[in-house]
């Protein structure tokens, strides 16, 4: 017996299979297999301007961003060189000069 593959949608492994098209118990989504045997959908982060994102770029803060457990914040116009991109919520990891290692989220950036 094969294994199926995740939902890519909420990863549930509780998949089957429906004539040519995999489907999700748990939240409906249905795909074929072959549109998922082409390889996981690549991570793909957008700043406010829906401009692609990449590992290394430099982003400028539009918004004044309030950091936690600090009286001071990230004023708009801070420019941050060098972003990596994770794959959760805040999804850029960087260090910002005076504050140190930050994770911020793309809706308040854009490219430089």
């Amino acid at each position: 017996m094969t294994e199926l593959s995740p939902c890519p949608l909420c990863k549930s492994t509780f998949t089957y299979e429906m004539d040519n098209l995999l489907v999700c118990p748990e939240c409906g989504h249905e795909w074929s297999a072959e549109e998922n045997s082409a390889g996981e959908q690549e991570f793909v982060v957008k700043d406010s301007n829906g401009n692609i994102l990449q590992n290394g770029d430099s982003v400028v803060v539009i918004k004044n961003l309030p950091v936690k457990g600090s009286s001071q914040s990230i004023k708009a116009g801070t420019k941050v060189k060098n972003i990596r991109l994770v794959d959760s919520d805040h999804n850029i990891d960087c260090k910002i000069d005076g504050f140190g290692a930050m994770a911020l989220k793309s809706e308040f950036v854009k490219k430089a």
